[in-house]
């Protein structure tokens, strides 16, 4: 028993592995000047609804909350660079992970989510 709590014999139960892909990642001033430069990705905002209105979002943002992320995949174009946003760039990159698992390619997270993009300065709705 003291083995196995430690580690050293390998559990009878399977665990999902992640797929490991290589999203691409960007901080918001680069996402912020790409912006600003009329080339915009789609930014698709994983957060929960009430996190999108309280704590803002970046304007021109699409809510779609992660555990609805594959249900409502295919409202998502697949030819267009795709930017995922969240709090803190957990969910967005898990975000990005689904989706490539699915096809698209065009995928970035951003690094630090919303919690970078304040302490940047940059502006919120």
């Amino acid at each position: 028993m003291f083995q196995s709590l430690f580690g050293y014999r390998q559990s009878p139960i399977k665990t999902q592995q992640r797929v490991q892909t290589n999203v691409k990642q960007i901080r918001s001033p680069q996402l912020f000047a790409q912006l600003q430069n009329g080339n915009a990705p789609l930014l698709v905002d994983v957060r929960s609804p009430e996190e999108y209105q309280t704590d803002g979002h970046i304007e021109g943002s699409r809510l779609l909350p992660l555990p609805m992320l594959l249900q409502r995949m295919d409202e998502l174009p697949k030819d267009k660079p795709i930017v995922c946003v969240c709090r803190s760039g957990n969910r967005s990159q898990v975000a990005c992970e689904q989706l490539a698992a699915f096809g698209f390619t065009d995928l970035t997270n951003l690094a630090g989510g919303m919690i970078d993009w304040r302490r940047n300065g940059l502006p919120s709705k």
